[in-house]
């Protein structure tokens, strides 16, 4: 895979604390965004397949044995 660098800004107090996360798993801090950024990425390349298959299924609602007919009226299912 190939890399390309880019300029970051953090704040200080964030920087200070991925250093010190970076040095306790052995790593360095460009590994670690890269972990997170893919982690980000993952979540979010799943949500929208997630989103496709819901918006599918309201456009395409199963066949719940009615063919499509209501047996009933809004009066009869509201009678009490």
């Amino acid at each position: 895979m190939s890399t390309q660098n880019v300029t970051l800004a953090l704040p200080k107090k964030i920087l200070q604390r991925v250093k010190v996360i970076a040095a306790q798993r052995g790593t360095s801090i460009s590994r670690l965004l890269v972990e997170a950024l893919e982690q980000v990425s993952t979540r979010d390349e799943a949500y929208e397949r997630s989103r496709a298959r819901a918006l599918e299924s309201l456009r395409r609602p199963p066949d719940l044995g009615t063919r499509g007919r209501r047996t009933w009226t809004r009066d009869e299912l509201h009678e009490r």
